[in-house]
């Protein structure tokens, strides 16, 4: 798609300094677009790779407009109308409305004629389909599901039974809906499985990335707050809450009835135990460990960061001494105050 700056800068409210009817038909890096391709600069650290820029034009701040020799759209959060203008150059196919003759639809599905039922698609009894909902080759949707308005499921989306997904969200593909939680009760001669009656309802506005699972729950639903973006290979068990606008990187792993607040964020990797309350507004570093519950807002972490291997052996060799120093320290006290 091509589009004018003129265009682009009454979409943004941006102040133009160049052609309105200069013409771009892509997104590009300062140091790698073409002539055709928009650009823009968010951080001040890229101002060298603005100055030799093959942009067409560059959205910036007005602070920077004097060191851009091209077009610019000045606004105050370029990254921010970036992102609003990119759907414009959005490369995914555009999926036709219709059932493909593959695909396998209960009787009782209500599916629109604006839907896209991709190849392969099996949609159970009593499944609901919202309007302009588009389903990939290979997704199954399990009974009594229920799928808002404008969805996007990428091919190979897996929802159980009694799952609920609230309009304009997006399923990337392997995700996995509605799987039994991991609840068994142990017992004399093994583990016996307890039935998972819960379900999953997911918001609006949501995007959960490739390969993540979201559990069913075991009594109560799983819940899936609006707004709430969820990366690749996320582990969100049982009876877990997040809370609305929060954001959670790769890898993590939520363990059973953990509530997060809203407007949190959790770096990748990070590991948050069962059971626990999450405030709103907390920030969690990559790789932490959270073992107990959060209640003031702000920024935690607790993994080491990278270091020269001597220097790491030798500090994890003198944190296995830390309770031994620290009651040698506590008798110590002690003693002087004796």
């Amino acid at each position: 798609m091509s589009v004018t700056l003129a265009f682009l800068a009454e979409e943004l409210g941006a102040e133009l300094h160049g052609p309105g009817d200069l013409t771009v038909t892509g997104l590009g890096t300062l140091a790698s677009a073409r002539g055709d391709q928009l650009s823009f600069l968010a951080n001040p650290r890229y101002r060298s790779q603005l100055e030799t820029t093959g942009a067409a034009a560059v959205l910036l701040r007005a602070d920077q407009l004097e060191h851009c020799p091209v077009a610019a759209l000045v606004v105050a959060d370029p990254y921010m109308a970036y992102a609003r203008i990119s759907r414009h150059f959005d490369t995914a196919p555009v999926a036709p409305p219709g059932v493909h003759p593959s695909a396998v639809v209960d009787p009782s599905a209500r599916v629109p004629a604006s839907a896209s039922v991709g190849p392969n698609v099996v949609i159970d009894a009593q499944v609901v389909i919202g309007e302009g909902v588009v389903i990939g080759a290979n997704t199954v949707i399990g009974a009594r599901s229920e799928i808002g308005d404008g969805c996007h499921l990428w091919p190979n989306v897996t929802i159980y039974h009694g799952v609920t997904i609230g309009p304009r969200s997006i399923i990337h593909a392997h995700c996995v809906l509605g799987a039994d939680g991991f609840g068994f009760a142990p017992g004399a001669d093994g583990w016996t499985k307890i039935a998972q009656v819960g379900g999953v309802r997911i918001g609006a506005d949501v995007e959960i990335g490739a390969g993540t699972t979201v559990d069913r729950g075991a009594i109560d639903d799983t819940v899936i707050g609006n707004g709430v973006i969820l990366d690749n290979q996320i582990q969100v068990a049982h009876n877990v809450v997040i809370g609305d606008h929060t954001a959670i990187a790769g890898k993590v792993g939520i363990a059973g009835s953990t509530r997060i607040g809203a407007q949190c964020m959790i770096g990748g990797a990070a590991g948050l135990s069962g059971h626990l309350e999450i405030c709103d507004r907390v920030q969690i570093l990559g790789m932490s460990l959270v073992s107990r519950s959060i209640t003031e807002p702000g920024t935690y972490g607790s993994a080491l960061p990278v270091d020269k291997q001597d220097r790491y052996r030798r500090n994890v060799a003198r944190f296995r001494h830390l309770d031994e120093l620290h009651r040698r320290v506590r008798k110590l006290e002690r003693d002087a105050g004796e």
